[in-house]
C-alpha cells in the first residue's frame, strides 16, 4: 500500500496551495483530484485579488506560495483598487486568462519533486482511535497517510440550480462528491448548507463593443508576486454597461421562478456578491447596476459579465441579458446558475485548521464556510503547512491577527464561525495600517524562511531588498532638515526651528519621493520600488509603535494556550450559558475565548488564572 506523509484532496485553489507548501516543506505529498486537467480551474470569475483579497494573495506570495506567481503569469489586466486612498487599503486585482492561469498552476505544481498527482475519487477517510490512517479511493484502493488536507470546494453534495431545475454537480460539467460527503456525515461535526452563484457566459463576438464604455488597466501595473515587476502577457481592456428599468422589470416579474426566491435553495448566499435577483429586491430604488464585461482569455471569445449572477430559468436569463445596452443580440454560451453545497462549522477547527476531534485531518477552503479563490488559497497554505509540520514532527504554525490578514481570517473563522460565506475585507483587520499589501514580505517571508519553505532565489531576492531598505532608511534618518530646508522642497512645515529627519518628512502630506530624494543622495540611488517602499513605511511609521503595543497584548493572549480538554464545567463562577459556548467552541487560547459572544473580562480572568495554575503545577486544567 502506497504511503504519503500528506495527502491533499481536491485540486482547486486551496488544494493547489496546500499541496505546494507541503511539498516545499520536504515531505512526500499526494494530490488526489477527480480530473488532473481541472487542477487550478477558475470556476467562477477569471480574476484574482481585490480589496482585502489582494492582501491575502500578497501574503501567500510572501510565504513563497503559488497563487501570486500564477496570477502574474496569466494577468491580462492589472488594477490597483482604492488607488486614491492610502496604501493600507489599496488592493491589487488582476483579470486573468483562464487557460493561462490553469497552466501556470499546473506547471508550478509539476515543478515540485515531492508531489504526486493521483486522478481518482476519494470515497473514505480511514480513522483509528481518533487518528487519520489513510484514504479509500474508488479505483486505486487504499493509500496510507497520517495527514489529510480536505479541500472539497463546492463539490460536497453539490447541487446546481437553474430556475426549478436542479442537478447534482460540483460545478457545471463536473460531478459532485457524494460518497465522501456521506462519510464525513459520520464524523458528527456541525455542518450546514451554503450557496454561491455565477453569471451566464457570453459570446464576445455577439456583443456590440462599439457602444460600450471601456476600462483599461493601470499604466503602471502592481504585480502580485514580489518576484515580478511587469505583466508577462498582452494587456486588454474590459467593457462597461448597466442594467436598466426593463432589466429590473423582467427580473422582478420572474422572481418566483428563481431557484433562490422560489424556495428551492436552503443554503445562505454571499451577501457581498449578490445575484441580479438580490440587487433588484434589496436595492429597489436603484435604476441601474453596473456590469463589467470581462474577457476570459486572450484567445477566447467568452466574456464574464460581472454583476449579473442568477438562478433564473434560461429563457428568463436570455431576456434580461438582452435588455442590457450593447447585449441586445448576445448569445449565451453557458447559463448562470446557483450551486448549493455542504460546509462544516469552522469552530470545530484549531488555528492550524486541524479538526479538533480527529488528529491529522485538516479542512481548507469553502468547506470552512468561505467564498473566493484568495480565501481558499490562504487556508490551503495554512492547512498544508501544518499538515507537513505534523508529518515532520514540528510544532504547528499559527498566524496572528496582529501579523497578517491570513491570521485575521483564520481567527475569525475558528472563533466566530460563519452565518454566510466569509469574504475578506480590509475592515476586518484591526491592524490594517501595518498589515499592508506592500509590506507582506517584510512581515511573513522571515517566518517562511524559518519554516524551510522558501526557495533559494526568493530568499536571496528578499535579503537583497531588505539590505537596500535598511540602508535607505538609515540615510533618510541621518539627514536632518531645518524648517527652511523643508520649505525649500515645497513642503509645509511648522517654523519652530526643530530639525526633522528626511524619513519623517517623507510622511508629510505634500512631500514627494523625488523632492526628498533630491537632498538624500543615497536614497535617490535606490531602485524606484525601494524608494516607494520606504515612502509607504514612513507614511505609517507614526502608527507602528501604537499598533505594535496593541499587537503585543494580543500576542500574549494568543500565547496563553487553553488545552482542548479544559474543564469549563468545573468553574463555578462561569454562567451555564458561557460554559455551553466554551464547551461547544473549545477556544485554543485566551484571545479566542475573549472573542466569544457574551464573554466578560471577569470570566476571562477566571479562565486565565486556572490555565496558568495548571501550567505551573503541570496538571490538567
Amino acid at each position: 500500500m502506497k504511503h504519503f506523509d500528506v495527502v491533499v484532496i481536491g485540486g482547486g485553489h486551496a488544494g493547489a496551495e496546500a499541496a505546494a507548501v507541503a511539498a516545499r516543506a520536504g515531505v512526500s505529498v499526494a494530490l488526489v483530484t477527480l480530473r488532473r486537467e481541472a487542477i487550478g480551474v477558475m470556476s467562477c470569475n477569471p480574476a484574482i485579488g481585490g480589496l482585502g483579497k489582494g492582501h491575502l494573495v500578497r501574503e501567500i506570495d510572501a510565504m513563497d506560495g503559488i497563487m501570486g506567481r500564477a496570477a502574474d503569469a496569466a494577468g491580462i489586466q492589472f488594477r490597483l483598487l482604492n488607488r486614491r486612498k492610502g496604501p493600507a487599503v489599496q488592493g491589487p486585482r488582476a483579470q486573468a486568462d483562464r487557460k493561462l492561469y490553469r497552466q501556470a498552476i499546473q506547471g508550478l505544481l509539476a515543478a515540485e519533486p515531492n508531489l504526486t498527482v493521483i486522478e481518482d475519487e476519494v470515497t473514505d477517510i480511514l480513522i483509528e482511535s481518533g487518528q487519520v490512517t489513510g484514504l479509500g479511493l474508488a479505483s486505486l484502493g487504499s493509500i496510507r497517510t497520517e495527514n489529510v488536507v480536505l479541500t472539497s470546494g463546492t463539490f460536497l453534495n453539490g447541487v446546481i440550480h437553474i430556475g426549478d431545475q436542479r442537478q447534482s454537480g460540483g460545478r457545471m460539467g463536473d460531478k459532485p462528491s457524494i460518497r465522501l460527503a456521506e462519510r464525513l456525515a459520520e464524523f458528527d461535526l456541525p455542518r450546514g448548507r451554503l450557496k454561491t452563484g455565477t453569471p451566464p457566459r457570453l459570446d464576445g463576438k455577439t456583443i456590440d463593443w462599439s457602444v460600450l464604455d471601456t476600462q483599461p488597466g493601470d499604466s503602471d501595473p502592481t504585480m502580485f508576486s514580489f518576484l515580478n515587476k511587469a505583466p508577462l502577457v498582452r494587456q486588454i481592456s474590459c467593457g462597461i454597461t448597466q442594467t436598466n428599468a426593463r432589466t429590473h422589470d423582467i427580473v422582478r416579474a420572474n422572481l418566483s421562478r428563481s431557484a433562490m426566491y422560489g424556495g428551492h435553495i436552503e443554503g445562505v448566499g454571499p451577501r457581498y456578491c449578490p445575484s441580479i435577483e438580490d440587487k433588484v429586491v434589496r436595492f429597489a430604488d436603484k435604476e441601474s447596476h453596473q456590469v463589467f464585461l470581462e474577457p476570459e482569455g486572450l484567445d477566447d471569445d467568452t466574456v464574464y459579465p460581472n454583476g449579473i449572477s442568477s438562478s433564473l430559468p434560461i429563457e428568463v436569463q436570455e431576456s434580461y441579458v438582452r435588455s442590457i445596452h450593447g447585449l441586445e443580440q448576445v448569445k449565451i454560451l453557458q447559463p448562470a446558475y446557483a450551486i448549493e453545497y455542504d460546509y462544516f462549522d469552522p469552530r470545530a477547527l484549531t488555528l492550524g485548521l486541524q479538526v479538533k476531534s480527529t488528529e491529522g485531518l485538516f479542512f481548507a477552503g469553502q468547506i470552512n464556510g468561505t467564498t473566493g479563490y484568495e480565501e481558499a488559497a490562504a487556508q490551503g497554505l495554512v492547512a498544508g503547512l501544518n499538515a507537513a509540520n505534523r508529518a515532520r514532527g514540528q510544532a504547528p504554525v499559527h498566524f496572528s491577527r496582529a501579523d497578517s490578514y491570513i491570521g485575521v481570517m483564520i481567527d475569525d473563522l475558528v472563533t466566530r464561525g460563519v452565518t454566510e460565506p466569509y469574504r475578506m475585507f480590509t475592515s476586518r483587520a484591526e491592524y490594517r495600517l501595518t498589515l499592508r499589501a506592500d509590506n507582506a514580505d517584510q512581515r511573513l517571508t522571515p517566518l517562511a524562511v524559518g519554516q524551510g519553505i522558501v526557495a533559494q532565489g526568493r530568499r536571496q531576492a528578499f535579503d537583497s531588498k531588505m539590505d537596500m531598505i535598511e540602508k535607505g532608511r538609515a540615510a533618510l534618518q541621518a539627514c536632518q532638515l531645518t524648517p527652511r530646508q523643508i520649505g525649500a522642497l515645497g513642503i509645509h512645515a511648522s517654523q519652530d526651528g526643530a530639525r526633522r529627519s528626511a524619513y519623517s518628512v517623507l510622511s508629510f502630506p505634500d512631500a514627494t519621493i523625488s523632492g526628498v530624494a533630491s537632498v538624500v543622495p543615497d536614497y535617490a540611488a535606490l531602485p524606484e520600488s525601494i524608494q516607494t517602499q520606504l515612502w509607504c513605511d514612513a507614511l505609517y511609521a507614526q502608527y507602528v509603535d501604537r499598533q505594535a503595543a496593541e499587537a503585543d497584548l494580543l500576542r500574549r493572549d494568543e500565547d496563553a494556550a487553553i488545552p482542548l480538554n479544559f474543564a469549563y464545567d468545573g468553574l463555578s463562577s462561569l454562567s451555564n450559558e458561557l460554559k455551553s459556548k466554551l464547551n461547544r467552541q473549545r477556544p485554543t487560547n485566551i484571545a479566542q475565548a475573549g472573542r466569544i459572544e457574551g464573554m466578560t473580562p471577569a470570566a476571562l480572568a477566571v479562565i486565565l488564572a486556572h490555565v496558568r495554575r495548571a501550567q505551573k503545577t503541570g496538571t490538567d486544567a
